[in-house]
């Protein structure tokens, strides 16, 4: 049983570690795109959102895909896909996207923006830090608390 104080803090921590991760790696993709200085007209192919919570009650949350398709100055074409667009692109509008040479199937059609980019990316990364915290004092807390009631 006191097995269960410590497996299930280490989870959640190992999530919120590939949360952590996967925040950064977009970042850094959506930065390399932007700092390239490449850039293409893109059609946008396609608009649908997905939907999740509401079970009970919880919130709903929608988020809004895009799916865009553009050539590279080499000629090769790429679809790509991208969450949290503006609600203003609709399917067939023409938008600018920005990509990396070494990898275009990672643009972005988000305008150049670091600041905001940085912050959304910060505040993620400090509220994984908190639910690391505080997953590592509860281990911390039941391991004393086990300690005390053995001896």
């Amino acid at each position: 049983m006191e097995e269960l104080f410590y497996i299930a803090p280490l989870l959640i921590i190992a999530v919120v570690v590939l949360g952590a991760v996967s925040v950064i790696r977009r970042s850094r993709q959506v930065n390399s795109a932007w700092s390239s200085g490449l850039t293409a007209e893109a059609r946008c192919l396609r608009t649908y959102t997905t939907t999740s919570g509401g079970a009970g009650d919880t919130m709903v949350s929608t988020t809004l895909h895009h799916v865009y398709e553009f050539t590279t100055r080499e000629g090769r074409t790429v679809r790509f896909e991208e969450r949290n667009g503006p609600g203003t692109t609709l399917e067939g509008d023409i938008v600018t996207v920005y990509y990396a040479a070494d990898h275009p199937e990672r643009a972005t059609a988000h305008a150049p923006s670091r600041g905001k980019l940085a912050a959304g990316a910060g505040c993620a990364l400090v509220f994984f830090g908190v639910i690391v915290t505080f997953c590592v004092v509860f281990i911390l807390v039941a391991h004393k608390m086990f300690d005390f009631m053995g001896s």
